[in-house]
Order: structure tokens, then sequence, then C-alpha cells
């Protein structure tokens, strides 16, 4: 295959571990930014990929709520003209997207047709990039993730292997159930689609909205638990969590309840599956140990 694969993102979580793969062109701000539209064109011809990831976005949950402009940019308008660039080259966009797009009231995991009703900006902006990503006629695969983690970057197991050298009882949220993602598998995942296409050429039925996460399911107070017990295998102090409930802990933006994510198209699709989050949790804190410790 000729051109290279584009990612956006820079040194972002997912960007990073996609940057190792064959023939991946990761490129970034300031080169890349969906706050300057003019570069975006700019960078998608200079590179004359034969298929994007965009792994850009407007991240920051919470800020949202006070900076919607910037949000809806990075999330709805960046990835519009990505969209049409690549509906112009006649090329395919994977576009990463979020399981904040639901409002968490669905007692059971989230399928790709369930109905959409994002509780803040962040995930109203997401879904907005997502609708004019479809709209654009892209050969669009559209992505949601959730609750992404990696050996590098900031991310709730960092931060909690971080906060947990200091001190010797935390409290995190136990009414929020998600489904943790590692970004190395989250790009394996990416990868084996690539190589789909790469081999059997655009099918119409790849086209459309995939979820994308960790195997299984569990709170934060799981997650911060479960991530404590793999550290402690490398001597590390292991501190007590105590479950509260999220009125404990209010956040400018509302989080969903519920946001575990059915994945069972990806694999139907694709033949992809990612691994149970608490294996790739352990080979994610042995990393962070391996070079040093957070």
């Amino acid at each position: 295959m000729t051109g290279c694969i584009l990612v956006t993102g820079g040194t972002g979580q997912l960007a990073s571990a996609l940057a190792a793969a064959p023939h991946v062109r990761v490129i970034g701000r300031p080169a890349f930014d969906f706050d300057r539209p003019e570069t975006i064109e700019a960078a998608f011809l200079a590179a004359a990929p034969r298929l994007v990831v965009n792994a850009a976005a407007y991240t920051a949950v919470d800020a949202a709520e006070n900076d919607a402009d910037a949000a809806y940019r990075a999330n709805r308008d960046g990835p519009a003209i990505l969209a049409r660039l690549c509906t112009a080259a006649d090329i395919p966009l994977i576009h990463v997207s979020t399981d904040y797009v639901f409002d968490g009231a669905k007692p059971a995991p989230y399928t790709e047709t369930d109905p959409v009703a994002p509780q803040g900006i962040y995930g109203a902006s997401k879904l907005a990039g997502d609708q004019a990503v479809m709209a654009s006629g892209a050969k669009a695969i559209i992505l949601r993730t959730a609750w992404v983690y990696a050996a590098t970057g900031k991310n709730f197991v960092r931060t909690m292997l971080t906060v947990g050298k200091t001190r010797d009882r935390l409290t995190v949220v136990a009414d929020q159930f998600g489904c943790p993602t590692s970004a190395t598998d989250l790009a394996d995942a990416i990868l084996a689609i690539i190589a789909r296409l790469d081999q059997t050429g655009w099918q119409p039925h790849y086209g459309g909205v995939f979820h994308a996460a960790g195997t299984g399911a569990t709170t934060w107070h799981g997650l911060a638990v479960a991530t404590f017990e793999e550290a402690g295998r490398h001597g590390a102090k292991v501190p007590e969590v105590a479950p509260i409930a999220s009125a404990d802990w209010p956040t400018p933006a509302k989080r969903p309840a519920n946001s575990r994510l059915d994945c069972t198209r990806l694999y139907d699709v694709f033949g992809v599956r990612l691994p149970p989050w608490r294996e790739s949790l352990a080979r994610t804190v042995d990393t962070i140990f391996a070079s040093a410790p957070p």
C-alpha cells in the first residue's frame, strides 16, 4: 500500500501508542492544530495519507464546561474539516469518540444504536463531531472508547499511583461504572482494523459507529483498588481506598453513572476484541515500574 497512516493527536496517549507502528506518521501541535484550521489541510496535503486516524481531541471534561468554544473547535469543527479532506481524497477515516455521549441511565451496557444524550459540553461536542464526520460522506469508522489510560501521560491510573505515594487513605467514586481501556490495546485494535481494510479494501458494512473498550467493567473505585494491588507487587505502598458517591465528589461536568460499552459489533465486523481490562492494567503497571515509578 502506498501512502502513510496519518495519526493526529501529537503526544497524546493513543497517538503515542500508535507511533511505533509501521508506516505511521504522527502529527500534532503546532504543525497540526484544530484551533488553527488552516494547518489541517496543509498537514493533510503534505502527508498524502492512505488512511487517517483522528486521535486529537479536547478531553478536559470539566474545563469544557467553561470553554465550550474550544471544545467544539477541537471536537466538532476540526474533525469535520478532516473528514471532508478524507472524503475528497477517497480514503478511510478512523475517528475516536467517547462513552460520554450517553447519559448513563441505561442499566445494561450501551450498544451503538442506543439513544445518545450527553450530560456535559465535552460529550456534546464529541457527539457533534461524530455527526459531522458521518455527514461528510467519508469512509468513516467511529470508535467510541472509554476510560483510557497508559503507562505515560496524564490519566487516572498514573494519578492514583502518584497520589498513593503520599497518602494513607484515598476516597474514590464508586457509583460510576465503565470499561477501563489501555491505550496500547486500543492502538492494537485500530491497527487490526487497518490490516483488515488493507486486506479486503473498503466494504460498506465497515462504516459507522463501533464500541471499542477494554473487556469487562468496574467503577473508578474498583480501578483504583486494582491499580494499587498491581503496584503492591512492585513493593509500592498500598493506601486504603474508601468508596464514595458521586454526590460526595461534585464536579463541574456530570459524568454518566453507567457508560459500559457493548463491543460485540466490533468483533462481529472486524474480528477484534480488546483484552480484559484487569490483565491490561497489570501490564501497564508493570511497564510504569519497569521505567520509572510515578
